[in-house]
């Protein structure tokens, strides 16, 4: 119980990884900040550029798109179903395979 109590502090305690910050350009993109058109780290671009990426975003599927999602989900579904039956007869298999050496 103690080992236990042991490893489980010393994972809980453990000093969690430090990540590279992130910059954005001019668009509003995330970037690397090193690269050309990186903007410094912190650096927000205005609310208007932030409204016009969000209205060129693309718009929600329509009907014949989730219809055509639907019927791919619904045709795989259908193969798996047609898979034959798995008895687990597996070791009795390869008792006929070795007879046959």
């Amino acid at each position: 119980m103690r080992f236990w109590f042991l490893v489980w502090t010393m994972l809980l305690a453990g000093a969690g990884a430090q990540a590279a910050p992130t910059c954005l350009d001019r668009g509003g993109n995330t970037t690397r900040c090193d690269i050309p058109g990186a903007m410094p780290v912190g650096w927000k671009p205005s609310p208007q550029i932030l409204l016009e990426r969000e209205l060129s975003a693309a718009p929600n599927p329509g009907a014949g798109e989730l219809l055509k999602i639907a019927l791919g989900l619904a045709a795989i579904f259908a193969l798996i179903a047609l898979l034959p039956d798995f008895d687990g007869d597996w070791e009795q298999r390869g008792k006929d395979d070795d007879t046959q050496r």
